[in-house]
């Protein structure tokens, strides 16, 4: 192999690497570094000593990765509220393989990668390479320097932890989540209590992230009166600087939502929500400004 067929050939990787990191890391900037470190190693390597070059990369990438999330989780340790992922604008499209597409779709909504971070570093891993990206678990036995039966083990019990968490996922096809949300955000604005808490499900949870940044609900809000009157409250005695911002419907991680601007055009803060059975069950609130500056950028993962 060439060393031009070699740059090719990562390049078309890249997709596939920047979204295995991203789901194992949240992070779309930490998940930068990891394939640009894996880019850095295999430009060091004699291309000709590489049997398959797509698993190759698979490992370097899942093994640098998951040193990054151990890090990020001792980070995480003294993170001010509620941890949510970066949101991401684009997700990949539905072309080519249906299935396939649906399948990378959902493993990137906000919902799916709060719940992996209920998960140990490994078992987060194991279930992405595994059963997001089908990927043999030999590969997964490279990285984690373990055997196939104890990797086999270590997905099992990956996914009875998921099994075992109680959210609903979002049931609602993308028009009649738009709906519901929509009727929400207008409720909301018309401090209507009683129509806000109609639209929520017994069970709702609203998550937000400030980072201690910005202010924001330091603990999860749960239960639909709880959450109705904080977003009542919210839209009609929110912080001065959000009184001026311009508000837009956007789709982030492929949830409805809206996102607010302020007069130079920076994303402050963000809602989407995950509808179950005509009701919202989910609110992520991203306030962090760190993590909205994901927003605007094209990623370009799969």
């Amino acid at each position: 192999m060439t060393r031009s067929v070699h740059d090719e050939l990562f390049e078309r990787e890249r997709p596939r690497l920047l979204g295995l990191a991203y789901r194992l890391l949240g992070s779309v900037a930490d998940a930068e570094d990891v394939v640009q470190e894996t880019w850095i190693r295999y430009q060091r390597i004699d291309p000709a000593s590489i049997e398959r070059h797509e698993a190759w990369l698979t490992t370097v990438c899942g093994r640098i990765g998951l040193d990054a999330l151990r890090a990020r989780r001792r980070r995480q340790v003294t993170y001010v509220g509620p941890w949510l992922p970066d949101p991401l604008a684009e997700v990949p499209s539905r072309d080519g393989d249906p299935v396939e597409a649906a399948e990378l779709s959902d493993s990137l909504t906000t919902t799916f990668l709060v719940l992996l971070e209920r998960l140990r570093p490994e078992e987060r891993l194991a279930l992405l390479m595994i059963d997001v990206y089908g990927e043999p678990f030999a590969s997964l036995a490279q990285v984690l320097g373990r055997s196939e039966p104890a990797c086999r083990q270590l997905a099992v019990r990956a996914r009875r932890r998921l099994r075992e968490d109680p959210a609903p996922r979002p049931t609602a096809s993308p028009p009649e989540a738009v709906r519901v949300a929509g009727l929400l955000v207008e409720a909301m604005l018309g401090a209507d209590y009683e129509r806000v808490r109609a639209l929520l499900t017994a069970d709702v949870v609203l998550l937000s992230d400030g980072g201690g940044e910005v202010h924001a609900a330091r603990r999860p809000v749960v239960r639909p009166e709880r959450v109705a009157r904080f977003l009542v409250n919210t839209a009609r005695k929110g912080p001065s600087w959000a009184r001026d911002l311009i508000y837009s419907p956007i789709v982030l991680n492929g949830a409805p939502g809206f996102l607010g601007r302020d007069t130079a055009g920076r994303a402050v803060i963000a809602q989407t929500y995950d509808v179950v059975d005509g009701q919202v069950a989910r609110i992520h609130v991203f306030a962090n400004p760190a993590k909205l500056a994901a927003i605007d950028r094209t990623v370009g993962l799969r």
